[in-house]
């Protein structure tokens, strides 16, 4: 039961969330780790999606798609990438005040709402009337922060889902968030610098920031 909605949630698709993203391991509050896991355990219910590693490694639907790997790699890399920096200001400067626990919370869950709008059923309603549905009907960030709020994830990581991506742009992010926002950028600027991401599916900013550079061969 999670805020009055009753659910199941498979023991079986809980272990594979946790083995897809072992970093919510390094959540210390047991409570927030639990509600990590049962965030992504009901955005995957309501999906046709069987796994966080099943998710296509893209932005959005069609957007920096990379070419090898499903979103578990970015949702990761994200989130070690966050935790960088809050590594760092703690060392360097020990009166910044930087929630650890909910960067990582916020890391693993800013992009549970895919679950929706990456989804190829989803998508195939969209594309054949969106004057009716709207195209998306959500985007992530929306979908994601409703997902984070039905799993009892406090507030600050739901803003986190609803603020890391340009909607975050209508409002003032919280520190937590802004941690997340640059590291979420800074990932899908270097994987498609690296030449990770399908030249294709470049969008018109990215492909006028740099050229790719070729992947390393042997």
């Amino acid at each position: 039961m999670m805020n009055g909605y009753s659910i199941a949630l498979p023991d079986a698709v809980r272990q594979s969330i946790r083995e897809d993203l072992p970093e919510v391991d390094l959540i210390s509050k047991q409570s927030l780790r639990e509600q990590c896991i049962d965030a992504w355990a009901i955005a995957l219910s309501f999906s046709s999606f069987k796994r966080v590693r099943d998710l296509p490694g893209e932005a959005i639907p069609g957007t920096l798609l990379l070419k090898e790997g499903g979103q578990d790699l970015h949702l990761r890399g994200v989130t070690k990438l966050a935790l960088g920096y809050v590594d760092y200001f703690a060392a360097a400067f020990p009166l910044a005040d930087i929630d650890r626990d909910i960067v990582i919370a916020g890391g693993l869950c800013h992009d549970v709402g895919k679950t929706f709008e990456c989804d190829p059923e989803n998508q195939q309603r969209w594309n054949k009337d969106g004057s009716r549905f709207g195209w998306p009907s959500l985007r992530h960030p929306i979908y994601g922060a409703h997902i984070c709020l039905l799993a009892g994830l406090p507030e600050e990581v739901a803003h986190i889902a609803a603020s890391h991506s340009p909607e975050g742009d209508n409002v003032k992010r919280s520190l937590e968030c802004v941690v997340i926002h640059e590291a979420d950028v800074a990932w899908w600027r270097i994987a498609a610098a690296s030449g990770l991401v399908q030249p294709e599916s470049l969008p018109p900013d990215f492909a006028k920031m740099f050229h790719q550079r070729s992947e390393r061969r042997g």
